[in-house]
């Protein structure tokens, strides 16, 4: 079975993103097909992301939902656009933003 694994780098808000990912991750070639996403920070390493506090996500997709957003990177960074509008996010870039006292 010969795996057909991409790699794509990008930014978002300032961090760098690492994306693989796996169009058939069963190497069946047949459907139903499952996709596999792995999605990294690697600067700063290990930063929170809104879909992801440790810097770290793996998410099995229908590749299918991958090609209508345009690729990988076009999903990745729609997924991370629309999460960041989350309560917990907007939280999460207030605090960065504050400076501790303590």
């Amino acid at each position: 079975m010969t795996r057909s694994l991409q790699t794509f780098r990008m930014q978002w808000r300032g961090i760098v993103v690492e994306i693989q990912y796996e169009a058939d991750w069963l190497g069946t070639l047949r459907a139903p097909r499952v996709g596999h996403l792995s999605i990294t920070a690697i600067s700063p390493e290990c930063a929170a992301l809104p879909i992801t506090e440790t810097g770290y996500r793996s998410h099995f997709i229908d590749p299918a939902a991958v090609e209508e957003a345009g690729g990988p990177v076009a999903y990745v960074t729609a997924w991370l656009d629309r999460a960041a509008q989350g309560a917990a996010w907007k939280a999460h870039e207030d605090a960065a933003r504050q400076m501790s006292l303590f």
